[in-house]
This record gives structure tokens, C-alpha cells and sequence, in this order.
């Protein structure tokens, strides 16, 4: 069982990932070698076509190579707190392509955008077999060097991100590396869906509940 810090943002923005970055996130970070699928990245992802193939999993108990993030409830509370006492600022608009995506969807791309200057692409609307990148309720975060620890980190620190904003982006879950988190941070382990985009290695899934299509008069505040 490891602990890190997840790491200040490099610009000055004010949702509380300020005060999440204060807060050790506990997590079961095993080594992933063999944990992680050898066949090539594909050019389309392949996310999603099964959401969850097993229930929920006892990290204690998961296979060699599970890679978790585990926030407390105490802490994804105390984050959640932090975040809805912080002011708001317009966020410019982020580097994935916002042409379909719902409102609350836009603003999930926007914080990751604004927070993650590391992260330089983000898909969005594409055709799957569930709802959530057709009817724009999807976003993915893809991870630069995504088998390398910093990768690894980084996604951990998106994923982090995203729950302890749960509320603001009206979540619905997020997955990493095989891993499928609920709005409240439960982790339910996805079944081998055999390469690296289908398993979530190379990305960070990030579903909203959506808030309907926006109409052109819209800011974004983060």
C-alpha cells in the first residue's frame, strides 16, 4: 500500500483542487508489469463497449497487477467541501473537440484542460456501443507515456480530480486501467477486454449525467 500526494496544479485556477492537492490519496499502486495487455494501441478507441464485466472488487483481493486509486470517504468529502466553498472563474475553452458534448461534459474537458497542462488531447463525441460518447456525456483524457510511472501518476491525479468534482460535474464514474469508480469513488473491476484503449490504460474515461446541449450562451466557471 502506497501513499502520494497528488501534485499542485501549474496554473492559477480556483476550483478546490487546491485543497485536493493537500490531500494524500490512499491507493493500492501494485506493479503493473504483466497487468497490461501487449497488443498495440489501436488508432480508434475501442472504450467502453462493456462497461463492467465483474462487480464490485475488494482491493485486497484483486488480481497481481490491479492498479487502484482509493479516495476515503472523509476524504472525497472534505475535497468535495473544499471545491463548492471555492470562487468561481471563466475557463477558456480546453484543447478536445467540444462539438456534441453536453453542458456539464464541456465543463468536465474545461477543468482538465485548465488543471492538466501535461494532457494535449481529449476525444469526446464518437460512435460507441453505450450512450455516454454518442449522446456527449464522455469525455476521454488521453495520457501522455501512459505505461511510465509519470504517466501512471498523472492519470491517478485526473481520475482524483474528477471524483473529488463529482458534484459540480454531476459524475456519473470514471475509469482507469481496468477500473470503473462510481460517483462516490467505489471501484468495480472491469473484465479484460483484450488492448490497451478497451482496458482503459491509455486513457482516463471521465462520464457526466450530461445537463442537456448547450445553446450558444453558456460560460463555463471553474
Amino acid at each position: 500500500m502506497g501513499r502520494h500526494r497528488l501534485a499542485r496544479p501549474r496554473r492559477r485556477w480556483s476550483v478546490a483542487v487546491v485543497a485536493l492537492a493537500a490531500l494524500p490519496v490512499a491507493g493500492i499502486l501494485t506493479a503493473s508489469a504483466g497487468g497490461i495487455p501487449t497488443n498495440a494501441v489501436s488508432g480508434t478507441l475501442e472504450c467502453c463497449a462493456e462497461l463492467v464485466a465483474a462487480g464490485p472488487q475488494d482491493p485486497t483481493t484483486a488480481p497481481a497487477g490491479t492498479h487502484y486509486i482509493a479516495l476515503t470517504q472523509a476524504e472525497l468529502v472534505a475535497s468535495r467541501s473544499a471545491v463548492n466553498r471555492t470562487p468561481l472563474r471563466a475557463l477558456p475553452a480546453g484543447v478536445g473537440i467540444e462539438r456534441g458534448l453536453q453542458i456539464k461534459t464541456i465543463l468536465a474537458e474545461r477543468l482538465i484542460s485548465a488543471y492538466f497542462p501535461e494532457i494535449h488531447s481529449i476525444g469526446g463525441v464518437r460512435p460507441d456501443y453505450l450512450k455516454w460518447h454518442p449522446n456527449g456525456q464522455a469525455i476521454d483524457v488521453m495520457i501522455p507515456n501512459y505505461q511510465s510511472p509519470e504517466g501512471k501518476e498523472l492519470g491517478d491525479r485526473i481520475a482524483a480530480f474528477a471524483l473529488a468534482n463529482a458534484d459540480r460535474l454531476s459524475l456519473n464514474h470514471v475509469i482507469w486501467r481496468r477500473i470503473m469508480y462510481d460517483k462516490n469513488g467505489k471501484p468495480f473491476l472491469m473484465g479484460n477486454l483484450g488492448s490497451d484503449d478497451a482496458n482503459h490504460y491509455t486513457h482516463v474515461h471521465i462520464a457526466t449525467d450530461g445537463g442537456g446541449y448547450p445553446t450558444g450562451g453558456e460560460s463555463y466557471f471553474g
